[in-house]
């Protein structure tokens, strides 16, 4: 019964009564772990002063399920209707104002351009535009500053795997999915709590309906959905592989989840039937310089500081300038999280990747051979920060460089383990 908490049934588009033009689809399954969310940007988008919001996160976090049970809840608020604009067919920047006028209906004008067609169009109406997908194309996003002047009750909710980085935007970051602490053994009513545990379950059941959570499979569906970081797609696509395989062989193959983790619907873009193409897809839309730095960041295990990276990129490249704009670019395009700081903040910010990001990364690092120069440069900054450390934790700091010690633990346990496979340790 606790998975009550977790599941907002699909609201029916088309309530009686219900006045509002729309071409929402109706949703075919519920939508789970998503009441703070859906809660919460509904509160936004009905403030006065948000009129774009932006639902960013890495490929497969959820953001076009949850912008379409957002929009469907706010079919209320918006008199002349909600539009669903889909932009993943597009690649084209110019193609965005034709692409939502046709979607829209709006008839061509020989003596106007698209542009001004679409204002005249919108000028008046207490609208909102769900643009989905706008990654691709976000070079056209300062059209949408174009259209929010021209239209004063217009209002845009946007998917977008990047911040679009406009005035008056809004971001909204979309979170995984709660998943266990594998250090505490859950019982099954405990893990029934984590929205990745009854999302597994749900998808589990759609294929093998006898499938439930028990004393026997706990611990591995709490592994599995903790080591997929609770991204939707990815658990949806390992719970899809019961049909055939059991929740330990699904585990134990965890280690290569781009080779299991395939075969998604049919019925979705080419690049959410896979996790491999899923996270490709972020990757391709990078900058040379980017894809550089995000492959190299895949050497560090549990987050690094920004003097880490710049330090590593010294040892490569004798330079570390493009390093700070380079990681601030992988967060805004969501490949990269900054950690939370813990006390007042004093410490230097932490910066990880989903761990499904970056085996893909580690991946790619191998495929351009840079695997060898990469963990050597990342071995080289921790043995000089564990030679630091020794020194310090007998001096008046100590209880600093425990923490820090303590949040370096994956980063010093990848250094060892290295040097003990080339014997050098």
């Amino acid at each position: 019964m606790q998975e009550k908490l977790f599941i907002l049934p699909a609201r029916e588009p088309t309530e009686p009564g219900h006045t509002s033009t729309h071409n929402l689809p109706a949703q075919l399954t519920p939508l789970i772990g998503r009441e703070q969310e859906v809660a919460a940007s509904s509160t936004l988008l009905r403030r006065p002063e948000v009129r774009l919001l932006t639902f960013t996160g890495t490929g497969g976090i959820g953001k076009t399920s949850l912008a379409l049970r957002v929009a469907t809840d706010l079919l209320d608020d918006f008199p002349d209707g909600v539009c669903l604009i889909l932009l993943a067919p597009i690649s084209d920047p110019d193609l965005v104002i034709p692409t939502i006028a046709q979607t829209l209906a709006i008839k061509e004008v020989a003596v106007q351009s698209p542009l001004a067609s679409l204002r005249s169009h919108l000028q008046h109406k207490h609208l909102l535009l769900l643009l989905d997908n706008f990654e691709q194309v976000v070079v056209a996003a300062p059209v949408l500053t174009d259209l929010l002047e021209s239209c004063p009750f217009l209002k845009l909710l946007v998917t977008s795997r990047e911040v679009l980085r406009l005035r008056g935007e809004h971001e909204y970051p979309v979170p995984s999915l709660t998943v266990p602490e594998l250090q505490q053994q859950a019982s099954i009513k405990g893990l029934a709590q984590y929205a990745a545990v009854v999302l597994f379950l749900q998808r589990a059941q759609a294929v093998k309906p006898d499938f439930h959570l028990t004393d026997a499979n706990a611990s591995s569906i709490a592994a599995i959905c903790t080591r997929l970081d609770g991204l939707p797609l990815a658990l949806e696509l390992a719970a899809a592989r019961l049909k055939h395989l059991s929740v330990r062989a699904i585990l134990a193959r965890l280690e290569h989840r781009f080779q299991v983790l395939t075969h998604g619907p049919q019925d979705v873009h080419e690049r959410q039937r896979t996790l491999r193409n899923t996270i490709q897809w972020s990757y391709d839309l990078l900058s040379v310089q980017e894809q550089r730095l995000f492959r190299r960041l895949s050497v560090f295990v549990g987050g690094c500081t920004l003097e880490a990276i710049e330090a590593l990129y010294k040892m490569l490249d004798g330079e570390s300038m493009y390093v700070f704009d380079g990681v601030t670019s992988l967060i805004d395009k969501s490949l990269l999280q900054q950690g939370k700081q813990d006390g007042e903040g004093g410490e230097e910010p932490r910066y990880l990747m989903l761990e499904t990001i970056r085996e893909y990364g580690l991946e790619a690092l191998t495929n351009n051979g840079e695997v060898e120069p990469t963990r050597h440069a990342h071995a080289e900054y921790y043995l000089v920060l564990a030679e630091e450390a020794e020194l310090r934790l007998r001096g008046s700091q100590q209880a600093i460089w425990f923490d820090r010690v303590e949040r370096e633990h994956g980063n010093l346990r990848a250094v060892l383990n290295w040097l003990l496979e080339r014997g050098e340790y």
